[in-house]
C-alpha cells in the first residue's frame, strides 16, 4: 500500500558493507583499488587554512560528476568520500542517452561507450508468454545509443579516471579525500565550516558552498534536520548480481507472475564482464533476511535460470542487496549555503531508470550555476533556480516512475486486479499491452523556469527550457557545439543577421559566451553545415537563433534577433532576477 509520509532514507538500497571487511578484490575484469586517507596542512587549531570555493560531500557518481562539471568552469572543489574506494555492486546500472551527453561534456564518454553494453529493446512476459515488446528510438542519425548497461563501480571508476587526468594537467583541481567522514557542519553568511575525520585524525575546513551528494542516507540532510517527503511503497526487491556466461542479447526482460516465482515480478539485465543483474519482488510476509541467505539466493537463481533455459550454465553470486521503492523529495534543494543533489535530494523508484540519470541531470544543472555563483558572475538566486527546476523535474519523473512502480509492484488488491486484467488481455489486445510500457527516462523540459525568455514562435524545434536534441551535421553532431558557455546558435546565418553591438558586448562580457553558426549544405563560412531536414526539424528553414545554456537547455529562441534581446536573455538566464533569493550574499 502506498503512503504519503515524511521519510529519512526510507527507500533505496541498503547501505553496502564496509569495504574494510567486504570488498572483493575483483568482479569480472574490474579490479578494486583502495585509496589511502591523508591530512592536509593544518593550523595549530586543527583548521585547514583558507576557504575552498566548493566542498562536495560524497564521492559517488553524482559527486564526481559535479566536481568535473565545476572543473569545466575552472572552479576547484574538495570531495569528501567516507569509503576508500568506488562502490560495490551494480547499483545504478542503466545510463540514458541524455546522461551520456552529460558524460561526454565531462570527458568520460569514450570509456563509458567502450565498456557499456548498448540496448534498445525490452520484452515483458506474463507467466511464460511474451505480451509486450518495446524499442526505444534509435537510428543512424543518433550519435549515442538510447541506453547502455554499465555497473556503477565502472561508472565511478571512469569518472575518477577523468578527474585524475584533469588533476595531472591542473594539480588540485578536484581534491578527493578518501576515507574521510563528515561528522559535523555549521553554516553562516560567508560559508560552511565542516568537521571531518579519517584514520589519521580529525580536522576542520571551510567552504564557500557545500554540495550534499552523499546519497540516500545523507548525513548533511540529517544534520540540517531535513527529511524527504512523498510516497513510499511497501514492496521490496532483492537485487542479485551473478556471473553467468550466457549468449543472450542485451535487452530488458520482465516476467510478471512467473510460475517459478508466482505473484511476483522478476527483471533481468545483462551487464559487462558476463555479469547479469536479477531483481525480484519479495512476496508479502517473506523475510528480507531469509531471502538474502546464500542458500536462498542460490535456490532462487537456479530456479530462474532453469525456467528460462539457462540452468545448465555455471554461475556464481557476485553481490546482493535489497531495494524498497519510493518517490520522495526535499521541498527545496538549497538551504542557505548548502545545495543538495542526487539521492541526498530525492528518492526515485528504479523502474524507468530515473535514479542515477536524475542525479546526472542534477549535477549538470547545478555545476554551471554553482560555478557562476562561486566566481561572482551571478547572484545566489541562481541556485534557487536550480532548486526550482530540478524539483519540477522530480515531479515529472516521479509521476511516470510511480505509475511503473504501481504496475510492477501493486500496492493494493485493487491495483493487483487491474494489473492481472491488463496482463491477461495484453497478448491478444496490443492496445492494452501499452499499459505495460515501462516508460524509460528521457530529457525533461523546464517549463516554468525563471531563467527562460519568451522569444519567438518557431514552426518546430525545442522550446525554451527544453534540451537541444541531437541532430547530425555534415561536421559531427549538434551536441558537439554545446560547451561550458552560453552558446548563441545561429542557424542559416545567411538570412539571420545579428546585432553587432550586442554580440560584441556579450563576447567581451564576464559571462562565458560563444557564437556558433550552422548553414545549409554547400554554404561556406559557417562552423558547420546541416541538411534541409535538420534545419526544418529545428524550425530554421528560414533561419532561427537559439541561446543555449551551458547545460544545453534552451534559454531563448528567435526568428530574428532584435537589438537588446540577447543581453536581456543572458542576464535573465545567468542572474535569475525573477527568482526570490534567500538573503545570503553571493
Amino acid at each position: 500500500m502506498t503512503s504519503t509520509r515524511t521519510a529519512d532514507a526510507a527507500t533505496g538500497p541498503v547501505p553496502p558493507p564496509s569495504s574494510a571487511t567486504a570488498l572483493p578484490p575483483s568482479v569480472g575484469a574490474f579490479r578494486y583499488t583502495r585509496f589511502a586517507p591523508r591530512l592536509p596542512s593544518l593550523g595549530v587549531d586543527g583548521m585547514e587554512p583558507g576557504c575552498h570555493p566548493v566542498v562536495i560531500a560524497g564521492g559517488g557518481p553524482v559527486g564526481m560528476a559535479l566536481a568535473l562539471g565545476l572543473a569545466n568552469h575552472g572552479v576547484r572543489s574538495v570531495v569528501l568520500e567516507a569509503d576508500d574506494t568506488v562502490c560495490v555492486g551494480s547499483r545504478a546500472a542503466c545510463i540514458s542517452r541524455r546522461s551520456l551527453e552529460i558524460v561526454e561534456r565531462l570527458g568520460a564518454l569514450p570509456a563509458f561507450l567502450g565498456k557499456g553494453l548498448p540496448w534498445s529493446v525490452g520484452r515483458s512476459f506474463y507467466k511464460t508468454a511474451e505480451v509486450f515488446r518495446f524499442e526505444m528510438p534509435q537510428d543512424a542519425q543518433q550519435k549515442l545509443p538510447p541506453m547502455i548497461n554499465l555497473e556503477q563501480y565502472y561508472i565511478e571508476q571512469y569518472l575518477l579516471d577523468e578527474i585524475e587526468r584533469r588533476n595531472a594537467a591542473t594539480p588540485g583541481l578536484v581534491d578527493i579525500r578518501w576515507g574521510t567522514e563528515l561528522t559535523a557542519l555549521a553554516q553562516d553568511e560567508e560559508g560552511v565550516t565542516l568537521d571531518v575525520r579519517n584514520a589519521l585524525g580529525a580536522y576542520r575546513l571551510r567552504g564557500q558552498w557545500l554540495a550534499a551528494c552523499d546519497g540516500g542516507q545523507s548525513f548533511v540532510r540529517k544534520s540540517l534536520g531535513l527529511a524527504l517527503e512523498g510516497t513510499g511503497y511497501e514492496g521490496r526487491y532483492v537485487i542479485i548480481d551473478i556471473e553467468l556466461h550466457s549468449g543472450h542479447p542485451t535487452e530488458r526482460r520482465a516476467w510478471f507472475d512467473p510460475p517459478w516465482n508466482p505473484g511476483s515480478t522478476v527483471l533481468m539485465h545483462r551487464q559487462p564482464d558476463d555479469i547479469w543483474r536479477i531483481d525480484y519482488q519479495l512476496r508479502a510476509g517473506q523475510s528480507t533476511e531469509d531471502a538474502l541467505q546464500p542458500e536462498a539466493v542460490a535456490e532462487f537463481v537456479q530456479r530462474h535460470l532453469d525456467a528460462i533455459g539457462e540452468g545448465h550454465l555455471p554461475w556464481k553470486t557476485v553481490w546482493t542487496s535489497v531495494y524498497r521503492a519510493g518517490a520522495m523529495t526535499l521541498d527545496s534543494y538549497r538551504h542557505g549555503r548548502v545545495v543538495f543533489a542526487g539521492n541526498a535530494a530525492h528518492a526515485m523508484p528504479i523502474f524507468g531508470v530515473r535514479g542515477l540519470n536524475s542525479g546526472f541531470d542534477d549535477a549538470d544543472n547545478l555545476a554551471w550555476k554553482l560555478a557562476f555563483v562561486a566566481q561572482g558572475l551571478s547572484g545566489a538566486a541562481l541556485l534557487d533556480a536550480y532548486s526550482q527546476e530540478r524539483i519540477a523535474a522530480f515531479h515529472i519523473n516521479a509521476e511516470s516512475a510511480m505509475r511503473s512502480t504501481e504496475f510492477m509492484s501493486p500496492p493494493s488488491r485493487g491495483f493487483d486486479l487491474l494489473r492481472e486484467a491488463a496482463l491477461s488481455l495484453s497478448e491478444a489486445h496490443r492496445g492494452i499491452a501499452q499499459l505495460i510500457n515501462p516508460r524509460q527516462t528521457q530529457a525533461v523540459r523546464y517549463d516554468d523556469s525563471a531563467l527562460s525568455s519568451a522569444g519567438d514562435t518557431l514552426p518546430a524545434g525545442p522550446l525554451p527550457g527544453e534540451a537541444m536534441p541531437e541532430q547530425p551535421l555534415a561536421q559531427g553532431h549538434l551536441t558537439d557545439w554545446i560547451g561550458p558557455v552560453f552558446t548563441l546558435l545561429v542557424l542559416r546565418p545567411d538570412v539571420a543577421s545579428l546585432p553587432a553591438v550586442d554580440i560584441a558586448q556579450a563576447e567581451q562580457g564576464a559571462l562565458p559566451f560563444a557564437v556558433r553558426t550552422i548553414a545549409g549544405l554547400g554554404c561556406e563560412g559557417a562552423d558547420a553545415q546541416a541538411s534541409d531536414a535538420v534545419l526544418a526539424a529545428l524550425g530554421a528553414s528560414d533561419g532561427a537563433i537559439y541561446l543555449l545554456r551551458p547545460d544545453g537547455h534552451v534559454a531563448a529562441r528567435w526568428r530574428r534577433l532584435p537589438a537588446g534581446a540577447l543581453p536581456a536573455a543572458l542576464a535573465r538566464a545567468a542572474v535569475a532576477a525573477a527568482v526570490t533569493s534567500q538573503d545570503i550574499p553571493a
